[in-house]
């Protein structure tokens, strides 16, 4: 009985510091959630998240007002057959903030290129999410050579992908749920990106939306910077999985077909039922995805 009492304890105490301490309380369960992927925080002209070891590399990049831990839970399922290297882009996550700076698609391209080559890495897999799936495939269309396979979740790049909800309320309204001016619309955010979203502690939202908030103005700004882009060219002829969730709200699966035309050696998945962000929302199965698409590649 005195267990049950004293766990009973520990659970309010800790269900208290989730909303009284919520900065510490959101510090340690990244740090833990970072432990459990085998991932190591490290620092080079970007910071980022290392983990596995080996030949094969995988580069992973984050979408717009996202950051490096987007991926922290399915690189768990990745590290014991890849070195995984996961980076903030400046301008998001724990990166610099630079109003002065060039955030567009091939500005980021090369902040990439400097950063893999401060680590010595010259052939890698890579991967993105949203934007960064765009960069990741424009970064294989400036340097084919250094790509061996792309990993495309829900990528912008193409019109059809911006025919969305989100981006037609940007365009009539001048907002959008990415971009958050006030800490009461990050559930809108939350609930925009993704439709079977994973459990997140109130001290993450909390820190989260602290952070989304103090972003706005740059984000404001860097957000139509990467409206004004080019969009995708193509052929990029490097082997890719592009992965889309049917009811992605932030660029919609309309942009799936196009996006797959642009890449002829091209596998698409389309994911029912999920949103914008399938590592998180679905992430076993889209890790076994990738893998399996690997496995076809003999990587």
């Amino acid at each position: 009985m005195f267990l049950v009492y004293a766990l009973g304890g520990a659970a309010l105490a800790l269900a208290a510091a989730n909303r009284l301490l919520p900065v510490p309380m959101a510090r340690a369960a990244l740090a833990l959630e970072r432990k459990r992927a085998r991932l190591t925080l490290r620092q080079a002209s970007l910071p980022y998240l290392e983990g596995g070891s080996g030949d094969e590399v995988l580069l992973l990049v984050h979408g717009f007002a996202g950051d490096k831990d987007n991926f922290t839970r399915i690189a768990a399922h990745l590290v014991g057959r890849y070195r995984v290297i996961i980076p903030d882009l400046p301008g998001f996550g724990d990166a610099r903030r630079d109003p002065s700076a060039r955030h567009d698609m091939a500005t980021q391209v090369e902040n990439l290129r400097a950063f893999m080559a401060q680590l010595g890495v010259e052939r890698f897999h890579m991967g993105g999410n949203s934007m960064g799936g765009f960069i990741s495939a424009e970064y294989a269309a400036r340097y084919p050579q250094q790509v061996k396979s792309l990993w495309l979740l829900d990528p912008g790049g193409t019109d059809e992908a911006m025919e969305s909800p989100a981006f037609e309320h940007y365009h009539t309204e001048g907002r959008m749920p990415l971009l958050v001016p006030a800490a009461d619309a990050f559930e809108a955010l939350m609930a925009a990106c993704m439709s079977k979203p994973p459990y997140f502690p109130y001290c993450m939202k909390h820190v989260l939306a602290r952070r989304a908030v103090a972003d706005y103005p740059l984000h404001t700004a860097i957000m139509k910077e990467l409206v004004g882009s080019p969009g995708l060219q193509g052929p990029i002829t490097t082997p890719a999985l592009i992965v889309w969730g049917t009811d992605d709200r932030i660029l919609s699966p309309k942009g799936a077909a196009p996006t797959k035309a642009l890449l002829p050696n091209a596998r698409l998945i389309m994911m029912e039922g999920i949103g914008h962000l399938p590592m998180l929302e679905a992430t076993r199965r889209t890790a076994r995805d990738f893998l399996e698409f690997q496995r076809e590649l003999g990587a």
